[in-house]
């Protein structure tokens, strides 16, 4: 359904590991992390490859979100279809949990379908009530001020993400300033990505990691 107006369409949290983490995974974590990766860029390899052709996905950390196809049925038959949106909505779930594992901020191994400790949501659009049909043709452009941002954060995050490396070795814990910062900044990316790639919501993203 769609999203209330206090509620933006596209919502992340990501369990803070009040039990500690691993010494042991955290030191490796480059090296266990390498299956699931060829997973994921095979999924988004072959996602859409019959209906978006090369030009109609999105990088998804790896993954390809279908955008192309969403963009057109929008535009010109003023719908979504719900399989095209299950499809984006659990890749993006599926990539996301592989990124909070990269970055140190669980110990479980990405699943595929479970939820684990990353609870992601976007909203199911009514098009004809909640999207202009043609403002997805400019909202990669509207959104450029949010991409220059995100560069920076995203350097600031994998620094903080390397700090946190250092302290699960020492500690055991990941330092909660730090993960909150880490899941802010991919709060920031999905909202964008929701509202620029996904196509799920009109609402401009806000500048904010909450």
């Amino acid at each position: 359904m769609a999203a209330s107006s206090d509620t933006h369409a596209a919502r992340l949290t990501i369990d803070y590991p009040d039990g500690g983490l691993d010494r042991v995974s955290t030191a490796l974590r480059l090296v266990y992390v390498i299956p699931i990766v060829i997973v994921l860029g095979l999924i988004g390899g072959t996602a859409g490859g019959d209906t978006a052709g090369d030009g109609g996905r999105a990088g998804a950390f790896g993954g390809g979100v279908l955008v192309v196809p969403v963009l057109l049925m929008i535009l010109f038959r003023n719908k979504y279809p719900r399989w095209w949106f299950a499809f984006n909505l659990q890749l993006v779930r599926f990539s996301t949990r592989v990124v909070a594992y990269l970055a140190l901020m669980s110990d479980r191994y990405p699943s595929t379908d479970e939820e684990q400790s990353v609870h992601l949501e976007l909203d199911y659009p009514s098009v004809a009530q909640d999207l202009n049909r043609w403002l997805p043709l400019v909202k990669w452009l509207l959104a450029i001020p949010h991409y220059i941002i995100l560069v920076f954060l995203g350097v600031a995050a994998v620094i903080a993400v390397i700090v946190a490396w250092f302290a699960v070795l020492v500690t055991g814990r990941y330092p909660r300033p730090i993960f909150d910062f880490v899941e802010g900044v991919l709060r920031w990316g999905l909202r964008v990505q929701a509202y620029a790639f996904l196509l799920v919501t009109d609402r401009y993203p806000p500048f904010s990691l909450a």
